[in-house]
């Protein structure tokens, strides 16, 4: 069984706002992998960057992943759910998901547990990275991603099963459908309520945040009961819900949000060739999964791609890198992106003070070339582990 602390006070949520104490205690997650590098480094940052704004986070851990089976026989198990729910915010190293067999990813798992139907992802350019693009520094752009519907809900049956073969049954004889026998087959459900509640708070975050233009993303062309759904009922609640704010591509006017869209393969060449006219963009959960990491390549690749899932009063924050088992408790990869995931989660608990200090403390390490080895080779510099990164993020820290 979890001991929660005996420090700290929870996080409240009220009235649609988190009440946030100055002491709150927040779970985390070490992860597989590489977890056991990343997430101490990324911890030590986090304490320091809140006793240097006047607050104090006290860690609770809770298990996924690997380590979570061997003390519990469950690679998810229940009081872990039960904590993130109880105190609202998490932070989450990587956890290994199976490819093919095996047991179904966790974090889509969590996400869909907990309701946190938005992952967000800011894409933007840190200078010393490498980078592919010859200007990437007009890359700046927040993508929010629909987290629980589409192929991801895991409705799906494996080929020659006996379900599967009743659901291709049913199709011939129901709809005239004709399946091959030896199909797996699966279901891509896209709703109403999840489609406007993430363009929702897409076009809430770019009011808030003064950005010019919500890009809505789908393949509506070809699926046009879903995606092309996605993006009818994106321009709906645009439209009927934020009219004072919005206006559609075509009828600019200065001070209002643009509200746009686009077919998805085509996206892919528009960011680029043309990023600067892109600024957040909200989309579907299959498409959000390839065009966000993706846009990550764009100014430097997953090593420094943070991300968040946020529900309603609820938040995990994670790297969006995987478990690198190659590497792990070597002291040699990039924390970047978990300490920047920190960042924004530093962000959802009003803790913006916090949050521009991290992210100028590790842009400040970076163009210094304090870096770690998948940076170091490809710009050289002063070459350093996972945990000496985090100290000079720490150092120039102080700094600021």
């Amino acid at each position: 069984m979890l001991k929660d602390p005996e420090d700290g006070r929870r996080i409240e949520y009220r009235d649609g706002k988190l009440m946030v104490p100055k002491n709150p205690v927040i779970p985390f997650i070490v992860g597989d992998g590489i977890g056991v590098d990343v997430t101490p480094a990324t911890v030590k940052v986090l304490d320091e960057v809140a006793e240097k704004i006047g607050r104090e986070i006290v860690w609770f851990e809770i298990y996924a992943g690997e380590k979570a089976y061997k003390i519990f026989g469950s690679y998810l198990p229940e009081e872990t759910i039960d904590a993130i729910r109880r105190y609202r915010v998490a932070l989450k190293g990587p956890l290994t998901t199976p490819v093919g067999g095996g047991y179904r990813s966790l974090n889509v798992a969590i996400r869909q547990m907990l309701d946190l139907y938005a992952c967000v992802r800011p894409v933007y350019y840190i200078r010393g990275v490498p980078s592919p693009l010859r200007n990437p520094e007009k890359v700046n752009l927040v993508i929010f991603r629909e987290n629980t519907e589409d192929v991801y809900a895991g409705i799906e049956w494996k080929s020659g099963s006996e379900e599967c073969l009743k659901v291709i049954e049913f199709l011939r004889r129901e709809f005239g459908i004709e399946i091959r026998r030896d199909s797996g087959v699966g279901l891509k459900p896209i709703s109403e309520f999840a489609t406007k509640r993430i363009v929702r708070m897409a076009i809430r975050y770019a009011i808030e945040n003064n950005r010019k233009s919500v890009t809505i993303v789908h393949k509506g062309n070809i699926m046009k009961f879903t995606e092309g759904a996605f993006r009818e009922w994106g321009y709906e609640v645009a439209l009927e819900e934020f009219g004072d704010y919005i206006v559609t591509e075509g009828q600019e006017e200065s001070n209002k949000i643009v509200i746009k869209d686009r077919i998805a393969d085509n996206m892919f060449q528009q960011l680029l060739t043309r990023p600067s006219e892109y600024d957040v963009i909200v989309t579907s959960n299959l498409n959000g999964d390839y065009l966000s990491d993706m846009a990550a390549g764009l100014v430097g690749g997953l090593g420094i791609a943070p991300s968040s899932n946020i529900g309603d009063g609820m938040g995990v924050f994670e790297p969006v890198h995987g478990t690198a088992p190659k590497y792990a408790g070597k002291n040699k990869v990039n924390p970047t992106a978990m300490i920047l995931s920190g960042a924004l989660m530093f962000e959802f608990l009003g803790w913006r003070e916090g949050s521009e200090i991290i992210r100028k403390a590790v842009e400040m390490t970076i163009d210094q070339r304090i870096v770690t080895y998948d940076i170091h080779r490809h710009v050289g510099g002063k070459l350093v582990g996972t945990m000496e990164f985090a100290d000079a993020v720490i150092e120039n820290i102080h700094s600021i």
